[in-house]
């Protein structure tokens, strides 16, 4: 597809391609899980489908989607394979973080063309060079490195003009890194979240995001920006954050659907009755199906509350986004466990589809943005006019 025209692209074409990605990675689910990460196959239909560019500002040639039609295709990709949909919500969104660097930075970040990976988390070293940072660091954690071009990683740093050290995120190039593939976990296989490290790597000033600033401004440095861009308009950490339910809901909804294949024909032999005959299985099916619209609500709030943030006065604490993100996700846990637990021994079978989509779901949850006792610690601080300090 002409880059000149993908900004014509509409939702209906990106949820086609969404599901074109769910299902190619569905097929080679278990290759993945054994290879601790997705194919190139699966990342190239990513960029193919243009779901990569679909969050970059217009003036590049993207299609400039909104948040909803965001959230639903993470979600769809999710109804397949929840590691493919974790990459599916994770490059597009770092493909987005060069619009809050400044021009010269931006067009040579996505003007090459190629995928970003990133980790937040500021543990790096940071030493001025000119007008650049000099890099140093190792990080876990860095989800799909292995097909990235460019990498954001945290250091802490003091910037000229500021009267304190703040958390920037230097933009790398991936050839200038080297990458440790120690990526052997519980769930989540197939997003290749494996470590980097990095030695002395130069960085210029353009290619420096300054995270402090792109949260308390929600803009890029020059005052010309594009005042339709979506991002430029909500809360930096929850919009970043967006994808995480809806990638748990996707899961659920497929968990239910399995639960339903399974149960229909099952007989328990302690009775002999028909499993989806019996007033268990049956309250169980209203049971987690109510529980997913209720998970369903609440993301259709998130996003209400994204897109009138500005509208509402920028009213709206952190800690409320913070709590409904992890509700949501804590919802779809609740139905895969039920699921799983009224299921039996059927649900365990290693490899099997119910036993790897519940895997995911709980490790969608153990995600440090996804914690629910944090979330409501903090939204209650909130409540009663205490400074909770999360970033949302």
């Amino acid at each position: 597809m002409n880059v000149n025209t993908v900004d014509n692209i509409t939702e209906e074409a990106l949820l086609q391609g969404a599901e074109k990605i769910g299902m190619l990675a569905e097929e080679e689910a278990h290759e993945a899980d054994k290879n601790a990460t997705v194919s190139a196959n699966v990342v190239n239909l990513i960029k193919e489908t243009q779901i990569s560019r679909m969050m970059l500002p217009r003036e590049y040639g993207g299609p400039q989607a909104s948040l909803s039609t965001f959230a639903k295709v993470i979600q769809k990709v999710a109804n397949y394979n929840l590691s493919a949909a974790w990459l599916t919500f994770l490059y597009p969104l770092h493909n987005s973080l060069p619009s809050y660097l400044p021009k010269a930075g931006r067009d040579e970040v996505v003007n090459q063309g190629g995928l970003i990976a990133d980790i937040f988390a500021a543990l790096g070293t940071a030493e001025p060079d000119g007008d650049g940072l000099r890099i140093s660091g190792k990080w876990n954690f860095v989800s799909g490195i292995l097909h990235s071009d460019w990498v954001g990683v945290g250091v802490k740093v003091q910037l000229p003009g500021r009267d304190k050290p703040v958390v920037c995120l230097p933009i790398l190039k991936t050839s200038e890194v080297e990458i440790v593939k120690n990526w052997d976990t519980f769930g989540l296989r197939g997003t290749g979240s494996n470590q980097i490290i990095v030695d002395n790597v130069y960085v210029p000033k353009e290619r420096i995001l300054d995270l402090e600033k792109a949260e308390s401004t929600r803009r890029p440095p020059e005052e010309d920006y594009d005042k339709s861009y979506p991002f430029y308009h909500v809360p930096f950490y929850p919009a970043f954050y967006i994808g995480f339910p809806a990638i748990a809901i996707g899961g659920a909804e497929r968990v239910i659907e399995e639960f339903k294949v399974l149960t229909e024909k099952r007989v328990r032999l302690m009775d002999g009755m028909r499993e989806s005959e019996s007033p268990r299985s049956q309250r169980v099916i209203a049971e987690i199906s109510t529980d997913l619209h209720a998970a369903k609500g609440l993301m259709a709030q998130y996003i209400s509350l994204l897109e009138n943030y500005e509208k509402d006065g920028e009213m709206t604490p952190l800690g409320e986004f913070f709590a409904i993100r992890t509700k949501i996700i804590k919802l779809c846990t609740d139905i895969a466990v039920r699921a799983m637990l009224t299921l039996g021994g059927a649900a365990l079978y290693k490899g099997g589809t119910l036993e790897m989509f519940i895997r995911d779901i709980l490790s969608v949850a153990t995600h440090k943005t996804s914690l629910y006792e944090d979330s409501v610690a903090a939204y209650g601080q909130d409540l009663f006019g205490f400074e909770s300090g999360v970033r949302g």
